[in-house]
């Protein structure tokens, strides 16, 4: 897949750099995945949806692909006549692309914009582009061939549908999926993904940090 940068300013971590900055990506990740593990426990003993990092006990090959919902998660959409990246959006998928972590974007748009992913991917792309605001365009690269969206009504989320192609998709490496709806999440979450709910108040990351998502990638 492609890593093309979100603009011409921005530039992929050189070799020796990238090399160094994995040799200490232990000791990082572990303490991150500890401080939102902490964070949530709380919320998971009151019985909230919504906790920090939460998976089922289902396993993977070392390696890691990170979903997101596109409006309200990644990007600003309300009617207010402005689409564009929200605060750190931009920032976070750089650094995932320079860790070379896949993404993938799992959204509801109409069904009849067409008859496969790549069509209804196509026709999000030209609406998004269209109303752009942003001073960086959409790292649309970043997602290439891994925009999944429903085939009928039925496959919309909260239903399971996508997330269960997003698994297969994966192919056998763990599934992270970041969205602001509890429900997704939840359903998410069931269907094996760790979840981030985006867009917390307080000191919670805007995204799941980077060493967490590494750390996720490392686990049986």
């Amino acid at each position: 897949m492609p890593h093309n940068t979100v603009n011409s300013s921005q530039t992929s971590t050189p070799a020796p750099r990238r090399a160094a900055r994995r040799a200490g990506l232990a000791t990082t990740a572990a303490t991150a995945l500890a401080a939102l593990a902490a964070a949530s426990a709380p919320a998971a003993a009151a019985g909230s949806t919504d906790t920090a990092v939460q998976r089922s006990p289902e396993g993977g090959r070392h390696c890691a692909v990170v979903y997101f919902d596109l409006g309200e998660t990644l990007v600003h959409t309300e009617d207010d006549g402005s689409l564009h990246y929200l605060p750190e959006a931009a920032r976070h998928l750089r650094e995932l692309r320079e860790a070379d972590v896949e993404v993938g974007l799992i959204t509801n748009v109409p069904p009849e914009w067409g008859e496969t992913d790549a069509e209804r991917a196509a026709k999000l792309r030209e609406i998004v582009d269209a109303d752009w605001t942003g001073t960086s365009p959409f790292a649309w690269e970043d997602f290439e061939g891994r925009i999944l969206t429903p085939r009928t009504v039925e496959e919309r989320k909260p239903s399971p549908a996508l997330f269960e192609r997003g698994s297969g998709a994966a192919h056998g490496c763990h599934v992270v999926y970041q969205g602001e709806t509890a429900k997704e999440l939840e359903v998410a979450r069931k269907e094996g993904y760790f979840t981030y709910a985006v867009g917390r108040e307080g000191a919670w990351p805007a995204y799941l940090p980077v060493p967490v998502i590494e750390a996720i990638a490392q686990l049986p």
